[in-house]
């Protein structure tokens, strides 16, 4: 039995991994879960699926209905289960830079991380790529692009590849005028044409900073130039992502917009088995079209495109400028036009750490979170 921990079970990604894991029981076992505040939903997968522990975000005024399973508490606390446990995969669905500290634990204790989240690359990603080389951890993206350009790379060397095409569904703005994005609230942002997700999500969806994320996160993964790497613009989501071979050869992956099947081939990698998720129709697909995308209209991939070049602790502050904004829009704090403006102020101020370690990154985080507020409160 392979020993699994679920990071962020309650989440999307962690819901949508149990139900893949409760199709293979004879496979996986569940050793931990772990959520931030919805206790409720943990408690009926303490059910269902029995771990050993739980690490819940805050216990404060919570009384949660859990048995004898041990309760861990908070990020301290998430790490310590980490530690504790017997784990051999650990299904990373926690959204935002609150993984990164996980996954640097995790790449001690497994010996493969399904890696649901891309901040914690953007953050530290040379940190993390080194650290799961020395310890021989297998790191198989979940995201569906990172997925798709993973198993279209096939394990070749870097060497032979030449580009990498990063595509998108263009999100929910897509054919909406620049002149209408001041008016944009945060019911419209979460609302994405393709996928279910989390509401920090899918406002970088919206506003494309999602992408410029996946880009830096795909420089780390597959050890490739930022330059190399091309974002490109596929409505229908069909093409989940494509990789261009120096012999001119290109290799697309394609499939249903499910996230269960980038989780379950995370999971069970290098195995495939059996889904039992439709396949798409593609006598009923008229079209599949490709567009450039509009840097002009979304100006967070062009300043994740700057981070990601510059380097050093850059790509850090731009994850927390970004979250910090994102929080802000989605409470209804500022205008979804005012994410960019000040992301790109807070870049522009800071001095970066060229060869940061991780006090460094962590200290860089946390000064473009108070900078990015202080500049919040001018725009109310």
């Amino acid at each position: 039995m392979e020993k699994i921990a679920v990071l962020g079970s309650t989440g999307s990604i962690g819901a949508s991994g149990l139900r893949v894991i409760s199709r293979f029981p004879d496979r996986f076992k569940v050793c931990g879960l772990s959520t931030n505040t919805n206790i409720e939903l943990l408690e009926n997968q303490v059910k269902k699926f029995r771990p050993q522990a739980v690490c819940i975000g805050s216990l404060i005024g919570a009384k949660p209905k859990l048995g004898n399973i041990k309760v861990y508490e908070g990020a301290d606390g998430l790490c310590r289960m980490l530690k504790d446990l017997k784990i051999d995969t650990a299904l990373v669905g926690i959204a935002g830079s609150s993984a990164l500290l996980p996954v640097l634990t995790a790449l001690d204790k497994v010996k493969k991380i399904a890696l649901a989240n891309k901040e914690a690359l953007v953050m530290a990603g040379g940190i993390i790529m080194d650290k799961a080389a020395k310890n021989r951890v297998t790191i198989v993206p979940v995201d569906s692009e990172h997925s798709a350009i993973f198993q279209c790379i096939g394990g070749r060397e870097s060497q032979e590849l030449k580009k990498i095409f990063l595509t998108g569904s263009g999100g929910p703005f897509l054919n909406v005028k620049k002149s209408g994005f001041k008016n944009i609230t945060p019911e419209q942002a979460v609302n994405h044409p393709k996928w279910k997700m989390g509401k920090k999500i899918s406002v970088d969806s919206a506003t494309m900073m999602n992408k410029g994320l996946e880009v830096i996160e795909a420089r780390w993964l597959f050890n490739m130039d930022i330059n190399n790497i091309h974002i490109l613009i596929h409505p229908e989501a069909v093409i989940h992502s494509m990789v261009e071979f120096r012999d001119g050869a290109i290799l697309a992956q394609l499939g249903a917009c499910d996230m269960r099947i980038p989780i379950q081939y995370g999971l069970t990698y290098p195995e495939r088995l059996d889904s039992g998720i439709k396949s798409p129709s593609f006598s009923s697909i008229k079209n599949l079209s490709f567009y450039e995308p509009d840097f002009e209209k979304f100006p967070c991939m062009g300043l994740a495109y700057e981070a990601g070049r510059k380097a050093g602790t850059y790509p850090c502050v731009l994850n927390a400028s970004n979250e910090t904004a994102v929080k802000y829009f989605i409470e209804g704090g500022i205008k979804f036009t005012d994410i960019p403006k000040v992301i790109e102020k807070v870049i522009g101020m800071h001095k970066a750490a060229k060869n940061p370690g991780l006090g460094d990154i962590l200290e860089a985080d946390k000064w473009a979170r108070i900078k990015t507020k202080e500049m919040l409160r001018c725009c109310r």
